[in-house]
Parts: C-alpha cells; structure tokens; sequence
C-alpha cells in the first residue's frame, strides 16, 4: 500500500510499515515544512494514504474540495509499532 505519512507522525510506525513491504513517504524527511493543503495535495496528487495526528486534514479536504483524498486519523497511536504493522500488513 501507498502510505503519505504527515511531518508529526510517529517514526517507529513509518519504520514498521516499511519492513512490512508498505511504500511510505514521510513528509518529516521528504519536504519538511509545507503546508497542510500542500500534504493533502501532495498525498492525492501521488495516490497515497494520508497518514496523520492532525484531525484538520479532513475538514481541510472538504473545504478544498478534495474530497477523493484518503486520510487516516490517529488520535492515539502510541501503541506498539508492531500492532499498525500487523493490521497493515499486505496480503498475498
């Protein structure tokens, strides 16, 4: 799977979901700074799911009328790394 992971998402997940096989960009070390609109954009625009702490990016992409955008939201994802790596896991 396609993975955008935003500037404050955890860096032990970026990590698990790689080795799961996921293809993961982290806006942390790929384009630090940018605006909001301009991850949304960027995860659209490259076919991938939004991965974030912010819960904004869905009033974001209603607003923006970008509305075919994928965001997964985590308010708490300070469990262990393995279980989003588990439950993301590709099938064969």
């Amino acid at each position: 799977m396609r993975f955008l992971a935003d500037e404050d998402f955890l860096g032990d997940a970026v990590t698990a979901l790689r080795a799961a096989g996921h293809d993961v960009l982290w806006i942390r070390t790929d384009a630090p700074g940018i605006t909001d609109q301009e991850v949304l954009s960027r995860s659209l625009s490259d076919a991938r799911v939004l991965l974030t702490f912010d819960k904004d990016f869905g009033e974001l992409a209603w607003r923006s009328s970008l509305r075919r955008a994928a965001v997964s939201y985590y308010s708490v994802c300070r469990r262990s790394v393995r279980q989003v790596s588990v439950r993301s896991s590709p099938t064969s």
